[in-house]
C-alpha cells in the first residue's frame, strides 16, 4: 500500500512529461509533413540506373 503513495504521483509526473515533450515537437514542426517522406520512398527514378545487357555477351560461360 504504501508503495502506491509513490508510484501514482510518479505516473502522473510520466503522463504530463510525455504530453510536454509531445507539444514541444509538434511546436518545433516535427509534425508537419508526414506524408511527404512516405510518398518519397515509393517514387521510381531510374534516370541513374545502368541498362541492362541483353546479348550473349553479357551472359558468363566460364562456368
Amino acid at each position: 500500500m504504501e508503495s502506491l503513495y509513490i508510484l501514482i504521483p510518479l505516473s502522473i509526473l510520466l503522463v504530463f512529461l510525455a504530453i510536454w515533450v509531445f507539444f514541444r515537437m509538434s511546436d518545433s514542426g516535427q509534425f508537419d509533413d508526414m506524408v511527404g517522406p512516405a510518398l518519397k520512398v515509393l517514387q521510381d527514378d531510374d534516370r541513374n540506373a545502368e541498362p541492362v545487357r541483353t546479348d550473349s555477351t553479357s551472359r558468363n560461360t566460364n562456368i
